[in-house]
C-alpha cells in the first residue's frame, strides 16, 4: 500500500541496511587477500563455450547462463531463457538492444523519443515510452548490475560474449524492476592468451561505417586485460522528404562506446572482475525514425496553436516511405532558450547527445571450500540532452481559423479561415509567416540525468548434499534530473518574454530521489537423485522523493493565472511501497537429457511520481491555501506499484546423441496494476494511471539440430501469445462531436505490442574450403502476425503481419585470423509500426477546420546492407 507524506521520510531500515552491505563489501575485501580461489565463476563464460545457439549444445561444448545469478547449463536450469551468443552478434552487426527482436519472439524494442527515451515489451507487456517516470518492466542486466532507465536502449553495446533474454517475472534473483522479464548483456573478459582483433564495416543504404576493436590478454600470471572500443559514424541514418524546411536534410548519428576490463586472480580462493565503460552517443535530433499516420479521415490535419492558429502539417501520408518530415524549430520559438541550458545558442536546429558512464566491481572469496562469497557494486552515470519539434511536422505559412463574425453571438458561425491574419493575433509568428518556412512547434531541450550507485552480496553454498542455499541483500540509491524548457502553449509566436527575453513557455525541474534495499534467500533440495524442489523470497522496500521547482514562466501566461508563477516550488512529494516476492520451482530430470519442470512466479516493479505534469493544470493546486487540494494534488501525481503473479510448465530436451534439442515452455500470468501513460494530443495533457489487470498466456518453443552435415547448424523459435486486458481500464478516446473525449473500456482488448503468433528460422553452414579457408553461410528469417502499437489511439493502429529476412555470406581463414563479408539486415526493407500514440496539436472538434486525428509512429530502420572485413590475431 502507498503512503503519501509531506516530508522525506527517514529512511533509518534503508540506511541501516545500506550500511551494513557497505560495510560487508569492506570486510570481506580485506578478509579476501590472504585467503585463496574460488570454486565458480560465474561471471566468466568459457571460451569454450561457443556462440552460445542452441546448436552449440553437444558432447563437447555447453551453453552456460546465469538465470538464477549462479552457473548453469540453458538446458538444466528451470526458466525460459533464449540465449543469443557473440559470434551471432558479430555475424549480423548486432549492436543495438532493438537489433535483437528478430532472435526473440515477442519482445518489442523502441529506440528514441521524449520521456524514457525508449521501451522495451517482452510477451506483450512493457512500460510507456513516453513517461521516464517510469522503471522498464524489463529490466537491464549489464555486467551483473541492473539499470532500470529505459534510456539505456539508446546506449549500444559491443564485443559481447552472450546475450540472455529470461521470460516471466524475475524478481527473486533480479529485484524490482524485472516484473516482466530481463534482458541480460555480458561483455567480453581477458582472455588466456595475448589476442588482438578489429573489425571494418561500411553500410550502403545509410551510409555509414562501424569499426572496432579489442587487445586482451595476460599483464601477469594473475592479471588480465582487455581493452575494447567501437566508433559509428551514420549519414543518413533518417532522408527527410523533398521539401522539408531543415537544415539536416539527411539526419545522421555518432557512437563512441569504449571499455576496460581489469581480471585479477592473486590467489586460489579469491577473483576480482572490474569493468569500466564510457558511451558518448550524438544526433540530429531526438524524433529518431517517427513517421505521422494520418488517421481515419486520411489527411495532413493542422497543428492548432494558441487555440485559432493553424500550421499547415507539410507531411505526406505516405507513412512506410522511409522519407521523414521533421522540420526545424520556427524562428520565433528558437532566439532564446531559459538558462542554463545545453540548447542555448541552438538555432532551432534540432540535436542530441548522451554520455554515459558505467562501472562495475565484482569479487568471488571462497570463504571455505561450500562457502563462496560474491559482491556487485555497480554505478551509473548518465548525461543525456537532446532537442526537437514534438509537432512533428509544421511549414509557412500559417493561418487563423474558428474565429467567431461576432464575438457575442458565437451561433453565427466563424469567419472564413483566412479571414484575419496571423499577425493580428500573433505578431512575432506575422513578422516571418511566408511560404517554405520551417514552423515546428511544441519544442523542448530536456536534460536526463541518472546517477545510481547499487551494492549487492549473495553467499551461496555448494555442498555435496542435498541441500544448498544463497542468502543475499541489495542496496541501490539513485538521482534522476529531469530539467526541460518547453513550448506547450508556444507563448512567444506571441511576442518574446519581456523581461527575459525568453522564447519557451517555461522552464520545468523535477528531481526524484529513491532508496530501495532488499533481502533475499533462495534454497534447492534434491529430494531424490531425479527431482529437486527449488524457490526463495525477497523482500523489497522502496521510497522515492521528488520535488518539482518552475524557477520560469513567460510573463503572458503567469499573468493569466492559469499557470504557476516563476520560482513554484512544490515541496518534497514522498512514496513508499513495500514488496514480497516469492517464487518456488519443481525440476524432474526424467533423464540425462529430459528435465521438466513446474514454477510459481510473483514479480513487483515500484510505483512512484509522475514527471510529466505540466505547471499549468497539473500543479495549479499546489498553489492553492487549501491543504486538501494541495495533498489531493500530490495524490493525482502518483501511481501505484504493478505486480505479477503466475506460473509456467516447461520441458528441455535433447535427442539423438544431443544433436537435437527441443525446450518447450506454456505459461500463465496476471498483470495487476499494470503501469500506463497515454498522451491527449488536443489538451495537450499526459494520462497517468494503472491498468485493472493484463493476463498474458502462452507457449514458446525452441529447437535447434546440428545436421549431420558437416557443419550446418539450424534452428528456430515459435511463439503463441494470448495477452489481453481482463478487467475494466477506462481510458479517455478522442473528441465527440461535444468536444469531450468518448471514454473507451479496454476490458477484453488484446494488449500492445502482443502478436498472436511470432517466430524465427535460423540457418548457419561453415563449408570447409580446401585445408585452409571456410565459407560461411547464414540466414535469419523472422515472422510476427501483428499486433496494437499502443494502448490507445484514435483509429487502434494495428501493425499487420510481417517478415524480416537477414544474411551473411563470409570467406576467411578456417582458424579464424580474417574473414570477408557481405551481410543483409532486413533485406526485404519491411518497415514497421513499433509503437504509436496522438500527435500533439490536434484541432478539437467543433471548428471551421477538420477535427485531427493523427498518430506518431515510431518505426524500425530499414534496410542495411554491410561489407565487413575482420582480423584476428
Amino acid at each position: 500500500m502507498t503512503r503519501l507524506h509531506t516530508r522525506i521520510a527517514s529512511g533509518k531500515g534503508a540506511n541501516a541496511l545500506r550500511r551494513t552491505l557497505l560495510g560487508g563489501a569492506a570486510i570481506a575485501a580485506f578478509a579476501a587477500m590472504p585467503q585463496a580461489a574460488f570454486a565458480q565463476d560465474e561471471e566468466v563464460i568459457e571460451e569454450e563455450q561457443g556462440d552460445g545457439g542452441l546448436t552449440d549444445t553437444n558432447n563437447d561444448t555447453v551453453i552456460l547462463v546465469q538465470a538464477r545469478r549462479q552457473t548453469e547449463t540453458l538446458q538444466e536450469v528451470p526458466v525460459t531463457v533464449t540465449v543469443i551468443g557473440g559470434e551471432t552478434l558479430q555475424k549480423f552487426n548486432v549492436d543495438n538492444v532493438a537489433d535483437v527482436t528478430s532472435r526473440v519472439p515477442t519482445l518489442n524494442v523502441q529506440v528514441g523519443g521524449s520521456g524514457s527515451g525508449g521501451q522495451i515489451s517482452l510477451r506483450g507487456i512493457g512500460s510507456s515510452n513516453i513517461s521516464s517516470a517510469f522503471d522498464s518492466a524489463v529490466a537491464f542486466d549489464f555486467d551483473g548490475v541492473v539499470v532500470s532507465s529505459s534510456r539505456l536502449v539508446q546506449a549500444g553495446f559491443f564485443d559481447t560474449a552472450q546475450i540472455d533474454v529470461l521470460k516471466g517475472p524475475q524478481s527473486l534473483f533480479f529485484g524490482k524492476s524485472a516484473s516482466a522479464g530481463v534482458l541480460s548483456i555480458r561483455s567480453a573478459n581477458p582472455t588466456s592468451t595475448w589476442e588482438v582483433g578489429a573489425t571494418a564495416n561500411y553500410e550502403f543504404e545509410e551510409e555509414g561505417y562501424l569499426i572496432n576493436g579489442y587487445i586482451s590478454g595476460p599483464i601477469t600470471d594473475t592479471l588480465g586485460i582487455r581493452l575494447a572500443a567501437q566508433y559509428n559514424d551514420v549519414d543518413e541514418f533518417t532522408v527527410q522528404a523533398p521539401g522539408t524546411p531543415a537544415v539536416n536534410q539527411e539526419r545522421g548519428l555518432t557512437d563512441f562506446i569504449g571499455r576496460l576490463t581489469l581480471d585479477w586472480e592473486p590467489l586460489d580462493r579469491f577473483r576480482a572482475n572490474l569493468k569500466l565503460q564510457y558511451v558518448r552517443n550524438e544526433n540530429d535530433g531526438a524524433l529518431g525514425t517517427s513517421q505521422i499516420g494520418c488517421g481515419a479521415n486520411g489527411r495532413a490535419d493542422e497543428i492548432v496553436v494558441l487555440g485559432v492558429i493553424a500550421i499547415p502539417a507539410g507531411y505526406d501520408c505516405n507513412s512506410f516511405d522511409d522519407q521523414f518530415f521533421q522540420p526545424d524549430v520556427a524562428p520565433p520559438l528558437a532566439q532564446s532558450v531559459p538558462t542554463p541550458s545545453e540548447a542555448e545558442g541552438f538555432g532551432g536546429v534540432p540535436f542530441g547527445r548522451t554520455d554515459l558512464f558505467f562501472g562495475r566491481l565484482r569479487f568471488d572469496l571462497d570463504l571455505s571450500d561450500t562457502l563462496t562469497l560474491t559482491s556487485v557494486s555497480g554505478y551509473v552515470d548518465l548525461d543525456a540532452t537532446d532537442v526537437d519539434s514534438y509537432s512533428y511536422g509544421g511549414i509557412g505559412p500559417a493561418f487563423t481559423f474558428g474565429i467567431p463574425i461576432d464575438a457575442t453571438n458565437p451561433a453565427l458561425g466563424f469567419l472564413p479561415p483566412g479571414a484575419v491574419p496571423v499577425g493580428a493575433i500573433a505578431p512575432a509568428l506575422g513578422a516571418v509567416n511566408a511560404p517554405g518556412i520551417p514552423l515546428g512547434v511544441g519544442s523542448s531541450d530536456p536534460t536526463n540525468t541518472l546517477e545510481q550507485f547499487s551494492q549487492e552480496l549473495r553467499l551461496a553454498s555448494n555442498y555435496d548434499g542435498p541441500f544448498n542455499f544463497m542468502i543475499g541483500a541489495f542496496y541501490e540509491s539513485r538521482e534522476f534530473g529531469f530539467d526541460t524548457a518547453e513550448q506547450a502553449v508556444n507563448i512567444s509566436l506571441i511576442a518574446p518574454d519581456p523581461i527575459t527575453g525568453f522564447t519557451f513557455d517555461y522552464d520545468r525541474q523535477l528531481e526524484t530521489k529513491t532508496e530501495a534495499a532488499s533481502v533475499f534467500g533462495s534454497i534447492t533440495f534434491d529430494l531424490t537423485d531425479q527431482l529437486q524442489l527449488s524457490g526463495g523470497l525477497r523482500y523489497t522496500d522502496e521510497s522515492k522523493t521528488q520535488t518539482i521547482s518552475i524557477p520560469y514562466v513567460h510573463s503572458f501566461l503567469s499573468a493569466g493565472g492559469a499557470f504557476v508563477s516563476s520560482g513554484f516550488f512544490s515541496g518534497p512529494i514522498d512514496f513508499d511501497d513495500d514488496n514480497f516476492s516469492p517464487e518456488v520451482t519443481l525440476r524432474y530430470q526424467a533423464t540425462d537429457d529430459i528435465n521438466l519442470f513446474a514454477s510459481y512466479k510473483t514479480g513487483f516493479k515500484s510505483g512512484g511520481i509522475d514527471n510529466s505534469a505540466l505547471p499549468s493544470f497539473g500543479l495549479l493546486g499546489f498553489a492553492s491555501d487549501d491543504p486538501a487540494v494541495q495533498q489531493a494534488t500530490a495524490d493525482s501525481l502518483i501511481f501505484e506499484s504493478e505486480t505479477t503473479e503466475g506460473g509456467e510448465i516447461g520441458a528441455k530436451m535433447q535427442f539423438a546423441d544431443r544433436t537435437v534439442t527441443l525446450n518447450a515452455t506454456a505459461y500463465y500470468y496476471v498483470f495487476d496494476d499494470l503501469q500506463v501513460q497515454n498522451f491527449n494530443a488536443t489538451t495537450i495533457q499526459f494520462v497517468t494511471s494503472n491498468a485493472g489487470e493484463v493476463t498474458t498466456q502462452g507457449i514458446d518453443l525452441e529447437f535447434g539440430w546440428r545436421t549431420p552435415i558437416e557443419g550446418l547448424n539450424i534452428s528456430g523459435t515459435l511463439a503463441w501469445l494470448d495477452a489481453e486486458y481482463t478487467d475494466s481500464f477506462v481510458q479517455p478516446g478522442p473528441d465527440g462531436v461535444d468536444g469531450t473525449p468518448d471514454d473507451i473500456d479496454l476490458d477484453g482488448r488484446r494488449a500492445s505490442q502482443a502478436p498472436e503468433f511470432a517466430g524465427n528460422f535460423a540457418v548457419d553452414w561453415s563449408i570447409p574450403v580446401g585445408d585452409s579457408f571456410e565459407l560461411n553461410l547464414a540466414g535469419n528469417a523472422a515472422y510476427n502476425d501483428g499486433y496494437f502499437t499502443d494502448e490507445l489511439t484514435f483509429d487502434d493502429l494495428f501493425q499487420d503481419s510481417f517478415w524480416t529476412l537477414d544474411a551473411n555470406i563470409g570467406f576467411g581463414d578456417a582458424d579464424g585470423k580474417w574473414r570477408l563479408s557481405l551481410i543483409g539486415v532486413n533485406l526485404t526493407d519491411e518497415i514497421i509500426a513499433i509503437t504509436s500514440g496522438g500527435r500533439p496539436f490536434l484541432a478539437p472538434a467543433g471548428l471551421n477546420i477538420p477535427q485531427g486525428d493523427d498518430i506518431v509512429i515510431t518505426q524500425n530502420r530499414g534496410r542495411q546492407v554491410f561489407v565487413q572485413a575482420q582480423v584476428r590475431f
